[in-house]
């Protein structure tokens, strides 16, 4: 058992609570530098020139992000010239310095090399656990700055444009997590606690994903037709991306389903045809996935017929089937 692991992820775990709790900007900025020296060790687990370059990167990003919160937090109370200019400019300035933490364009590009330097697990966390602190501190801002839609925009459109001339799947979850970080930051215009509800349904898809990858040990999409994968396990993987995509009627549909409701309630709905037109643009790098793992080449030899009927593959497909339940209940 490996107690500094145990150290560290209980150090995450509580910096982010520590940020949930925080009243005021300061212990947010406390609890988000806590945050980082305890994932900083859980990557440099392998002790490779990999885990090193990554650690290196992920530093230099978020302490640059948290030096700029922390020099507006210092400026507010000392600065004595127009209040509501003063207070609207440190609003952005920190909402900017809480998407260089995320990766969220036009400061995202870190974040796919970073990923690609990552194992599977310590990505996983990365990609929702890490996004926690940064996104509550902006829900609490986000009410009082108009540079919300902008931001959102970006990163949808960013998410989906560069994950299409991508090889590495890595690298494909790193702008498929930039597209899904625009829909959470839309959540907070309507209602701010509706984006913990986009996460956890998120994190639910995105670590079934994380799983089969790591099992199957698949960084390259060509690597996907290598493993003479039963029928179960190509219609797991290839349900799971669909559902990351927010197709009906699979799970992912649902958190977008409710972003969409909202927005519709708002009359935003120039926006949303942008939201919805990325993506489609990022369904269809999932489905270049899909095919890679399913249709091309695909040949099934007479003993894989039974295999893994108990596996965790009928699992992963029934929870991606929860949609049409959920929305009979709804009902």
């Amino acid at each position: 058992m490996n107690t500094s692991k145990i150290l560290f992820m209980t150090m995450l775990i509580l910096s982010n609570l520590m940020i949930m709790s925080s009243e005021n900007l300061l212990g947010m900025w406390m609890g988000i530098e806590i945050n980082m020296m305890s994932f900083i060790p859980i990557l440099f687990k392998n002790k490779n020139t990999k885990a090193s370059e990554s650690c290196m990167i992920y530093f230099l990003a978020q302490s640059m992000g948290s030096i700029l919160m922390l020099m507006m937090i210092v400026i507010n109370s000392l600065i004595l010239v127009t209040p509501n200019w003063v207070n609207e400019l440190i609003i952005i300035i920190i909402s900017i310095s809480m998407m260089i933490k995320l990766g969220a364009p036009p400061f995202h590009f870190w974040f796919p090399n970073i990923m690609e330097s990552m194992e599977w697990m310590e990505g996983f966390i990365l990609m929702t656990w890490q996004k926690v602190g940064p996104l509550m501190v902006i829900s609490t801002l986000i009410n009082k700055s108009y540079i919300i839609t902008p931001i959102m925009i970006s990163t949808v459109i960013v998410g989906a444009i560069g994950g299409l001339n991508q090889t590495s799947m890595k690298k494909i979850m790193a702008y498929s997590s930039i597209s899904h970080l625009g829909w959470m930051i839309m959540c907070m215009k309507f209602n701010n606690q509706l984006w913990l509800t986009y996460l956890s349904i998120y994190t639910v898809m995105i670590f079934m994903l994380t799983i089969m990858f790591k099992f199957y040990s698949s960084n390259f999409l060509n690597q996907m037709n290598f493993y003479n994968l039963s029928f179960m396990e190509s219609t797991a993987i290839s349900i799971s991306l669909l559902s990351l995509g927010g197709l009906p009627p699979f799970i992912g549909f649902l958190p977008k389903w409710m972003v969409i409701q909202n927005m519709i309630l708002s009359n935003s709905f120039f926006i949303l045809l942008i939201m919805i037109l990325t993506t489609l643009i990022t369904l269809f790098f999932y489905m270049r996935m899909v095919m890679t793992s399913f249709m091309i080449s695909y040949s099934m030899p007479k003993w894989y017929l039974n295999k893994n009927k108990n596996n965790i593959t009928n699992k992963i497909m029934f929870t991606n089937m929860i949609l049409p339940a959920s929305s009979i209940l709804s009902y």
